[in-house]
């Protein structure tokens, strides 16, 4: 008993040392990949380019935690549903439903690219904002690749007890 104590203490203390060596090491926490020539972070909100920097980083990272702070209590998703009636309807839902239907993407997905590329347009008052990013999604599996592009218009107010700035509704203009 004594001996397997004393190899067990010493193969942590060698793990330890290589660790130590390499630098601060958390195995459970995901690396800060470089995507492009930006790193993602995971922002304080304290701007809406900071909720959409966190929006990219949650999708990249699978991360359901962060994206649903990133939502309002009120949100709404709204997108146009071409195969709805006879020339399409747009359909929207709620904060709830979106959390489960995010929460789905990433487990389908083995990886998951967003850029957000140029502003459209933009509009900051003191607690409301709207916005829209043009934007390229890359959804893989092993399997299949798909790519989606398009814009994507959001308003945002800002929380007056915690100052984040949250998204109240997301509305879809891409190419699907």
């Amino acid at each position: 008993m004594n001996r397997l104590f004393v190899n067990i203490v010493f193969l942590f203390g060698i793990m330890g040392a290589a660790f130590y060596v390499q630098g601060c090491l958390n195995p459970f926490a995901p690396k800060i990949q470089t995507l492009g020539d930006s790193q993602l972070i995971v922002t304080s909100q304290k701007t809406p380019e900071e909720v959409l920097q966190n929006f990219r980083y949650a999708y990249v990272f699978k991360d359901s935690l962060l994206y649903s702070d990133l939502l309002d209590s009120n949100f709404i998703f709204v997108y146009f549903d071409p195969s709805f009636g006879t020339s399409g309807q747009f359909v929207s839902w709620g904060r709830d439903l979106d959390l489960r239907t995010t929460g789905r993407l990433f487990r389908q997905f083995d990886v998951i690219d967003l850029v957000w590329n140029s502003t459209v347009y933009k509009n900051v008052q003191k607690s409301t904002a709207e916005l829209s990013k043009s934007f390229d999604l890359t959804l893989m599996t092993g399997e299949e690749d798909f790519r989606i592009t398009g814009n994507a218009v959001f308003s945002f107010r800002k929380n007056p007890y915690d100052q984040k700035w949250r998204i109240v509704r997301w509305k879809d203009e891409s190419n699907l």
